[in-house]
């Protein structure tokens, strides 16, 4: 339902951090904790650093081993997941919304179904049903997507493929969609799960986490037993059985025979996916109907078929290409309308060797850049003026780019630099210094003069000397390297 013409799923942020943030000093941070699972491994970057604490940004890496399930569970802050390896599927349980993912099948002699069992809570039994399943839709990625999940959506990632999945997820817990805690936090209905030690500084002194020991529970764990199984009409045992009390798999559990679900084939996803690429116009559709100003009756369709992901790995893909390789490519409410709901976004660049970043700031947005590969010189300078970060950048970290602050990025003279930034703004907005589209273009050359004390012939180079680059600057030869 809508309230006052605005979707109840539209948030902004409003949360600044603690007070007395100032950013003087940025790091790249590795991750820092480790948390083994049967089926893979979650990897989680440190939530104490003052930056990210500021922020309300935090930062988990995901490797889910080949027939490995993540189990379902939900998050108290909205975020976005970069695939940066493999393939597999995710499944988004939005609430309201119809399991349009059926399919029927009659008894037959041959296949004869299991003995009826008895449930106290009586009405019509699985066995009268004719529905073998029926679920909501279940999505595909591939390496390059970008995921986005509102926050209190369940959902849950399968890999079936033949090589682990890795994937990146940034939460923004300081969107207003979160009212819990500044910091992210995740609920399990399924399993039993591990959280890094860190997590709980805000919390009572006597709770600590060991390593390798799993203390945290699934939601269902918490009811009376007797409740909850006549809340869900079955048995004790079953009811037990989904508390998973003497469960030791953790978060990610492997499924031995591989995961079976009404899913269209490959082939079929793949046209579909080729045809809705060829037609951008198909994504933007819908795209007002999440802004404050604009009202539906009920709850739209649209919003039950809403596409959550999108690849921007494709060189096809790019908003800025040169003939060097280098590429930009952003995902934005504009191309993915779920993106309004979750007020974020994202950016993947490529750059060549020795190629630039047009200095730029943020105008209304954090900004956190994971490396995917290769190796690069960053530099961020804020509101004094001062360098509160000078350093090289290598696959595996992130860093967190305050809003406003002036940024200036290089690939190695030897290897490519390309990372993925997550906003937390749905429309994250730039503005660059040097190029085409730079802050000296729009200036009267008088302007330029005065301010920096230069000749006309100064000032006319300062302006020019890149008008025919925008986003992605090539080397000067002539200009020494001082990495």
């Amino acid at each position: 339902m809508m309230f006052g013409g605005q979707s109840p799923w539209h948030a902004s942020r409003t949360f600044s951090g603690p007070r007395g943030c100032r950013f003087d000093r940025l790091q790249a941070l590795n991750p820092t904790q480790r948390m083994q699972f049967e089926a893979g491994v979650t990897e989680y970057y440190e939530w104490n650093n003052e930056m990210m604490q500021c922020s309300g940004v935090s930062a988990s890496r995901h490797i889910l081993e080949p027939r490995g399930l993540l189990l379902p569970h939900y998050n108290n802050a909205p975020s976005l997941m970069y695939i940066a390896q493999g393939r597999g599927f995710i499944g988004t349980v939005f609430p309201g919304c119809p399991e349009t993912f059926q399919s029927f099948q009659q008894p037959s002699e041959q296949e004869p179904e299991p003995e009826q069992e008895q449930f106290p809570m009586g009405g019509e039994s699985w066995r009268q049903q004719r529905t073998r399943d029926e679920h909501q839709k279940v999505h595909r990625f591939k390496q390059g997507d970008i995921i986005a999940l509102p926050a209190g959506v369940t959902y849950w990632c399968y890999n079936d493929g033949d090589v682990a999945m890795v994937s990146v997820q940034v939460y923004d817990a300081s969107n207003t969609a979160n009212q819990l805690v500044p910091w992210e936090r995740r609920f399990f209905l399924a399993g039993r799960h591990q959280r890094p030690q860190r997590m709980y500084q805000y919390e009572t002194e006597q709770q600590t986490l060991e390593p390798g020991q799993l203390r945290g529970n699934s939601v269902f764990t918490g009811f009376d037993t007797q409740m909850l199984a006549e809340a869900l009409g079955v048995n004790i045992e079953l009811a037990r059985q989904l508390q998973s009390q003497n469960d030791p798999r953790g978060e990610m559990v492997f499924v031995k025979q591989g995961l079976q679900m009404l899913m269209p084939t490959r082939s079929q996803e793949m046209q579909q996916q080729e045809f809705e690429e060829s037609m951008p116009g198909l994504q933007q559709y819908g795209e007002g109907m999440w802004g404050p100003y604009n009202t539906t009756n009920g709850l739209d369709e649209m919003f039950c078929t809403m596409k959550i992901r999108s690849n921007i790995d494709c060189p096809s893909q790019a908003d800025y290409f040169n003939q060097r390789g280098s590429r930009v490519a952003i995902v934005n409410s504009q191309k993915l309308p779920i993106m309004n709901i979750v007020q974020m976004s994202a950016a993947r660049v490529v750059l060549q060797k020795n190629m630039m970043i047009t200095p730029y700031w943020h105008m209304n947005c954090h900004s956190l850049m994971y490396v995917t590969g290769g190796q690069g010189r960053v530099q961020v300078v804020n509101h004094r003026g001062q360098t509160v970060f000078d350093g090289q950048m290598r696959q595996g970290q992130i860093l967190l780019i305050p809003q406003n602050f002036a940024v200036l990025k290089r690939a190695s003279p030897n290897q490519m630099f390309h990372w993925v930034s997550f906003n937390t703004n749905h429309n994250a907005m730039i503005s660059q210094m040097v190029g085409k589209n730079s802050v000296f273009r729009a200036m009267p050359l008088q302007v330029l003069m005065h301010s920096y004390r230069l000749s006309m012939e100064q000032a006319r180079v300062l302006k020019f000397r890149r008008q025919h680059e925008m986003t992605i600057l090539g080397p000067m030869f002539q200009m020494r390297s001082t990495e």
